[in-house]
């Protein structure tokens, strides 16, 4: 049996970790292939990409849909469960964009390369 002393435990045992909730964050605004994916957490590696991505499937946070076609097609999308993460993954973006903006303000020199709100590239229609 599984304890756990606080909620937030429960939570992080599924998003917890350096990429998940980056992960969650982006796939929030739209279903994306692996690569769309590399390139919007360019520092993050294919074998840890793969990895958080099967441990977020396993979990029911994520869905992976593998198309049958020549070259392979394989894209990732939030699944119910994972959607009732939006909430938290909205909160956590908006919390660290105001603490930029306030480290900014107090003369820190640091980046925020792309605002929550800012799709990283346009969708091929």
């Amino acid at each position: 049996m599984q304890t756990y002393n606080i909620g937030v435990e429960a939570t992080m045992a599924i998003i917890g970790g350096k990429w998940k909730a980056i992960i969650l964050c982006h796939l929030r605004h739209d279903t994306m292939r692996t690569g769309e994916l590399r390139r919007a957490i360019p520092k993050i590696t294919q074998k840890m990409l793969t990895q958080q991505l099967r441990e977020l499937e396993s979990d029911g946070i994520v869905k992976r849909h593998v198309y049958e076609q020549v070259p392979p097609r394989v894209d990732y999308c939030l699944t119910e469960r994972g959607e009732s993460l939006s909430a938290i993954l909205t909160a956590m973006c908006q919390w660290g964009e105001r603490n930029i903006d306030e480290r900014r303000a107090c003369g820190e020199e640091i980046e925020l390369v792309h605002r929550d709100d800012v799709r990283l590239e346009p969708k091929a229609e």
